[in-house]
């Protein structure tokens, strides 16, 4: 469905042709006197014979694709940008605002939305259509929405295709892998009752799975009971297929995460819900342990947009997208200073963690380990804090950490991706690279450095370390998703630009989608998964 079709009119400018746009400039524009105009404020007038036809200065700002703070740059600084631009939909809105609503448009959770929809949107957003604009980017980087992605889940494996085709392996012995039966998988299966349904995102727990469709539903299939322990324990019934969560039914669904006795998911508006936490008001409700009832998550969080939502052991973090910039809120138990706030106290309510703005940082993406959590900022910069064991934090020590602290060892690393686990951290640099550091069990942190290729596959990490095993695979790695379970043996995915997806780790159930020979329960070197992610 586009704008269209849904009722909501568009930008009045299309009837220009497709063609490069210095055509357009040499052939479309009329002969005209050049108007004189302020461009930097009262300084010097400068000229600009492109004022005359907005419409192709509208055409250039939207088909360039500009972010949403050059947008803001263009009304800061010339006046021609800042007046209304007399375009339907609305007459009164600047070019730049009119630039940032139609690539709006052509976001995928945004097209469906009425008109209403999307100026409570707007609104919730800050009242700009750029801070729609930056809401909506934000999230797409963050949670490869509308992309492939791999999710290493505990004992079992999700992969999304881009077109939303689902595939399932590993452990089964909840029906988890939705096949509508108990029987482990040892290599990909597509999950074939969703034909017909494009999945866009994907979450795996103990035992349980959850997708979301590109309609804003949830399926999930597995263990029935979100609040009962993560290992050894059966729901009253097992649901061996997907199955459509009807107390969600009603809320546009963008991303699921699940935790230690929860499930969190987030809204197409940036809302965050949760349920199945217990009666002890961790999360500001109280609830059954078996409460399916989604629950908006109540104090500093319920007027401000967050895109992306990461769960641990019992405590949640949420990436928020505020006009002043973005930030990270905790909630939930405090062990190990995992929430951040340089305690080690619980919060029944969520909290911004207020040690990025002393470091200066813009947060872009955040992990949720099971003791310890990550952030990537705009600069590259990662931040690690909670429990170090292992060296998980790569600090080069095992000190915990109760507020976010710089990786110094990453200085000269831009990062654009991190993956927390059990004590593990994966970083990816914007060229592709791997790095990885904490507890080495099961070969999941992917480095053979011995010369028969056993030798220190096993060992923990202090520091971060290039994956050397991952490089020498010559593709460029874009994702990376670990087991985050304190109960399960970890085994890890390596997802590539080109949708090759690469495997090593525990694999005793089947978990990496290859089949281990003789008495094998886990590969040390990365291997080629055969499925195509593209």
């Amino acid at each position: 469905m586009d704008a269209t079709t849904s009722g909501t009119p568009t930008i009045q400018y299309h009837n220009i042709p497709d063609q490069p746009i210095t055509a357009i400039v040499a052939t479309s524009v009329p002969a005209f006197q050049r108007q004189q105009r302020h461009c930097f404020g009262d300084s010097i007038p400068g000229e600009f014979p492109l004022s005359a036809n907005p419409s192709i200065v509208l055409h250039v700002l939207t088909a360039c694709h500009l972010d949403p703070q050059d947008l803001a740059k263009l009304e800061a600084t010339c006046s021609f940008f800042r007046q209304p631009a007399n375009f339907a939909p609305d007459l009164e809105l600047s070019l730049s605002e009119l630039a940032a609503l139609d690539m709006c448009q052509k976001r995928a959770i945004f097209k469906p939305m009425t008109t209403e929809e999307r100026q409570e949107l707007k609104q919730r957003c800050g009242g700009s259509w750029k801070l729609v604009l930056r809401f909506l980017l934000a999230g797409e980087a963050c949670c490869r929405r509308e992309k492939s992605q791999a999710i290493a889940g505990p004992g079992h494996s999700i992969a999304v295709t881009s077109s939303g085709v689902v595939y399932s392996f590993g452990s089964n012995n909840s029906g988890q892998l939705g096949h509508g039966t108990t029987e482990e998988e040892w290599r990909p299966q597509p999950i074939r009752s969703l034909q017909g349904i494009r999945i866009i995102q994907a979450a795996a727990g103990a035992g349980r799975t959850m997708l979301i469709s590109d309609a804003g539903q949830v399926y999930a299939f597995g263990k029935d009971s979100f609040g009962e322990a993560e290992y050894g324990v059966q729901g009253a019934k097992l649901v061996t297929t997907p199955q459509l969560v009807e107390s969600l039914k009603n809320i546009y669904v963008v991303q699921a995460a699940i935790g230690n006795f929860f499930t969190a998911v987030l809204s197409r508006e940036g809302r965050v819900y949760t349920f199945s936490w217990g009666n002890d008001s961790r999360l500001g409700h109280q609830t059954d342990p078996n409460d399916l009832e989604p629950h908006p998550l109540l104090g500093a969080l319920e007027n401000i947009p967050v895109v992306q939502i990461a769960a641990g052991y019992c405590y949640l973090l949420a990436l928020a997208c505020q006009p002043s910039g973005m930030s990270v809120y905790s909630v939930g138990c405090g062990l190990g200073g995992k929430l951040g706030h340089g305690s080690r106290t619980d919060e029944k309510n969520p909290r911004l963690i207020e040690q990025f703005q002393v470091l200066n940082l813009q947060p872009m993406v955040v992990a949720a380990g099971a003791w310890h959590a990550a952030v990537v900022g705009q600069d590259g910069r990662v931040c690690t804090w909670g429990w170090g064991r292992y060296g998980c934090l790569g600090h080069g020590n095992e000190e915990c950490e109760s507020v976010p602290k710089v990786v110094e060892a990453l200085g000269k690393v831009k990062a654009v991706h991190v993956a927390t686990g059990d004590y593990t951290t994966f970083v990816v640099s914007d060229d592709g690279d791997v790095y990885s550091f904490g507890c080495g069990e099961s070969s999941s942190l992917g480095h053979n450095t011995g010369a028969d290729g056993q030798g220190n596959r096993h060992a923990n990490l202090l520091s971060p370390e290039l994956v050397t095993s991952l490089k020498q695979v010559n593709e460029r790695v874009v994702q990376i998703s670990l087991t985050n379970s304190i109960y399960w043996n970890a085994h890890t995915f390596a997802l590539t630009k080109s949708g090759k997806l690469y495997a090593f780790g525990a694999g005793d159930k089947g978990q990496l989608g290859i089949e281990l020979v003789a008495n094998q329960t886990e590969r040390g070197y990365p291997e080629l998964v055969d499925i195509d992610l593209s």
